[in-house]
């Protein structure tokens, strides 16, 4: 009976933190779709627009490893509630901004910090100081896929709603829809009744992280991580453009970014798996190697709206599912008492490559007409980040027999 209760609990802890994230990465992922219907209104030119997107990404990077701390500390429940009303408050005052430099407050500042105070590090952090050991990896995955399924729904529905209410009324809309997960923190909020065992000596939040600043291992799990941020940025940021470019309507822009997140709930779950029966490190390089050929097949393709779709679909496998092995490399090097923390140092790598993926996407097309010299810079950088995931220093998985 008591087994029964903690699986079920632990698939609320689970589902709660899924629901979060689908709100959080729904609305930052879609953002986009918005560049163009803002460029006409503002006539602010996409460089100006992109450039505010950009800060976003460092920031939403920027805002993880200290709402980790803060979580870590103090627990996650206001620091989630505080994350939401702020996305909400930045998605508000979007459509009263004119200006590049109001661009960066709502969009840059407030929507960033609030989606990355409700993002991975607070959320799979909580979870795996909830949950038992044999649990997490599955969790994690769950929670990832939670992120990818808010893409799935909100592409298609912030693309319909800016056809039928404007792009101001979608940003509207999105404050609405962000606030209705209010409830969910309740759940996360609460202690948790899971014991967890720490395999590492607890010498304190700030001992951890110089020892893990000093870590090889952690470092180029960094660097791996960084190249992540750079693709995924560049493509959220700018594929609505690409599709432009290549005379197709918005519509496969919309439904390419759904097609990426719809992929990437059945990439995320099986990641998850991927961590309890494979080393960590081999998944990454996999993952980011496949992202390489990808782009390269895509480059040689004719730009057709199946070609955008099955691109979609290859990119989304693998898209977020970096998140579940990257968490689990963490944990397994340092323990889970601060994984939120450090976790949250990994996203902000993950960040500054989103920076430049956002920033420099809009500077190529700007100057340059389009994105080719970006596509050829995403592929060597896949393939940099499988080769540098292979030192990382990770122990054998030793497989247990399950309990008769």
């Amino acid at each position: 009976m008591l087994r029964t209760l903690f699986k079920n609990e632990a698939w609320i802890i689970t589902l709660a933190a899924a629901g979060i994230l689908m709100v959080t990465m729904g609305a930052r992922q879609s953002l986009g779709l918005f560049v163009s219907p803002l460029n006409t209104t503002t006539g602010l030119g996409v460089a100006t627009i992109s450039f505010a997107l950009a800060i976003g990404q460092f920031t939403w990077g920027a805002i993880q490893p200290v709402a980790g701390a803060v979580a870590d500390r103090y627990g996650p429940g206001k620091v989630l509630v505080w994350g939401l009303v702020i996305l909400a408050a930045g998605s508000a005052l979007t459509p009263f901004m004119s200006s590049g430099f109001g661009l960066v407050v709502s969009l840059g500042l407030l929507s960033a910090i609030g989606s990355g105070i409700g993002s991975f590090s607070v959320l799979i952090g909580a979870a795996a100081q909830r949950l038992p050991l044999e649990a997490r990896g599955t969790a994690s995955g769950v929670i990832n896929a939670g992120g990818s399924f808010g893409q799935f729904v909100f592409a298609p529905v912030l693309q319909k709603l800016i056809q039928a209410l404007g792009w101001m009324g979608a940003m509207w809309s999105l404050a609405l829809m962000t606030l209705a997960a209010l409830p969910l923190v309740r759940v996360l909020a609460k202690p948790g009744k899971a014991q967890v065992v720490q395999t590492h000596e607890d010498g304190g939040l700030w001992n951890a992280v110089r020892g893990a600043l000093g870590d090889r291992s952690y470092l180029l799990l960094h660097a791996g991580f960084f190249t992540c941020g750079f693709h995924i940025a560049f493509l959220v940021t700018h594929l609505p453009g690409e599709v432009d470019l290549c005379g197709l309507p918005p519509s496969v822009a919309s439904w390419s970014l759904a097609i990426i997140g719809l992929a990437n709930i059945a990439g995320s779950l099986y990641a998850g798996a991927c961590v309890s029966r494979y080393r960590s490190k081999y998944v990454l390089a996999a993952m980011y190697g496949s992202r390489a050929l990808l782009v390269a097949l895509y480059l040689m393709a004719p730009k057709t709206d199946l070609t955008f779709y099955l691109f979609a679909a290859g990119l989304g496998f693998t898209w977020l599912a970096t998140v579940p092995p990257t968490a689990a490399l963490v944990g397994k090097l340092f323990g889970v008492r601060y994984l939120a923390t450090l976790f949250g140092l990994t996203l902000l790598s993950h960040q500054v490559g989103g920076f430049l993926g956002a920033w420099l996407g809009g500077l190529a097309i700007t100057h340059l007409g389009d994105f080719t010299w970006m596509w050829y810079a995403d592929m060597v950088l896949a393939a940099l980040a499988a080769i540098v995931n292979l030192p990382i220093r990770e122990e054998r998985l030793r497989l247990v027999p399950a309990a008769a």
